[in-house]
């Protein structure tokens, strides 16, 4: 990666807690680059909920001008409880769907780390969670998501969606994932329904042919079912899960209790242009404006946009060590029992990248 003095970064804050955690992830954003001797351009631009609340699409034309030419994208959540049951056109989750087929990232990465501190928040037994350090790649431009045909019936009683799987886009997330295996632990489990689906056996068959070109990778192939048992039985087991963009996103929702919260978990989404980085969690718009959102999700994936997008792996290096100081401080938003506030937490992360 060519080395760049300065950066054009797009946040999207979005809905419910998203502005909150995303002012927190801007905060270490802006101090690591800074520390880095570079400078940076933060644009902040509407999406979802709150542009339709303004009357405009949910990823409105000034926020798709915006992004053109950046160097990544921050996001927070998007989503509100108002626009549950309205057309698809007017949902605010459509316009991070948009958000995603306009920077064209087929791959997202969601790491999932048992962090010696938290051992004690996942509800399960320390003896299973420790040692847990997995990443699941995920499909994230295909799958019933985007298929087509999808809607209802005239009447309304009935809905559909399409599954639906190129050869080519199988392929390049399949690849992206044995790249990672290779400097990992070199195992990459695949995952899929290829009992009962077409679009799985397509998938399988494919992860199969990619294999080849990697003798040095492992290849597993695992029913989404077994995978999801496993996740919570034995999942020191996985190493790199590489799946559909459906099972992806419920797995991985999943794994968050071998973390001790979603709101610790970072992702990442890459393709071909701008990596568009976020936590995984939702909205949450019960306890949006109460300043209680963990925001170290948020702070993980600053980290990881520092690392793939802008170049700067010593700057994500201090903020993953970060983390891990406040947390082995003893420090813990409302999720993991605490009663540290949003800002709070961005404070302590500040501080800890000071004194590192």
């Amino acid at each position: 990666m060519t080395q760049k003095n300065s950066f054009r970064i797009v946040s999207l804050p979005g809905d419910g807690i998203g502005p909150e955690v995303c002012r927190e992830g801007a905060r270490v954003l802006e101090s690591c680059v800074k520390h880095a001797g570079k400078k940076l351009e933060l644009v902040e631009m509407p999406l979802g909920g709150v542009a339709l609340d303004a009357g405009k699409p949910a990823l409105p034309d000034e926020t798709r001008a915006a992004l053109s030419g950046v160097d990544a994208v921050l996001l927070g959540a998007v989503g509100l409880p108002k626009y549950d049951g309205v057309p698809g056109d007017r949902r605010p989750e459509k316009g991070l769907l948009d958000l995603r087929k306009m920077l064209g990232v087929y791959a997202n990465l969601r790491p999932v780390r048992a962090v010696e501190a938290l051992i004690g928040a996942s509800p399960l037994k320390e003896e299973i969670v420790r040692g847990t350090d997995l990443v699941v790649v995920r499909e994230l431009l295909s799958d019933v998501y985007f298929g087509e045909p999808r809607g209802f019936d005239p009447d309304g009683k009935r809905a559909f969606n399409t599954m639906s799987y190129t050869e080519e886009e199988v392929r390049r997330v399949v690849k992206l994932a044995f790249e990672m295996a290779r400097g990992r632990r070199k195992l990459v489990t695949s995952v899929d329904k290829a009992n009962v689906l077409e679009a799985s056996q397509l998938w399988r068959r494919v992860a199969k042919e990619v294999g080849a070109d990697y003798p040095d990778v492992k290849l597993e192939h695992q029913y989404v079912d077994s995978c999801a048992m496993d996740l919570i039985k034995k999942p020191t087991r996985f190493d790199v899960v590489v799946t559909s963009n459906l099972f992806g996103d419920i797995l991985t929702d999943e794994a968050a209790v071998l973390a001790g919260s979603i709101g610790l978990l970072p992702s990442a989404s890459l393709g071909d242009g701008p990596g568009l980085y976020e936590p995984i969690h939702g909205s949450a718009p019960d306890i949006a404006g109460k300043g209680i959102a963990n925001p170290l999700g948020t702070i993980a994936s600053v980290a990881m946009m520092l690392r793939s997008s802008l170049g700067l792996p010593q700057e994500a290096e201090r903020v993953d060590r970060a983390i891990e100081r406040v947390l082995n401080d003893g420090h813990r938003t409302a999720d993991l029992g605490g009663s540290v506030k949003t800002s709070q937490m961005g404070d302590y992360v500040c501080r800890a990248l000071e004194s590192d």
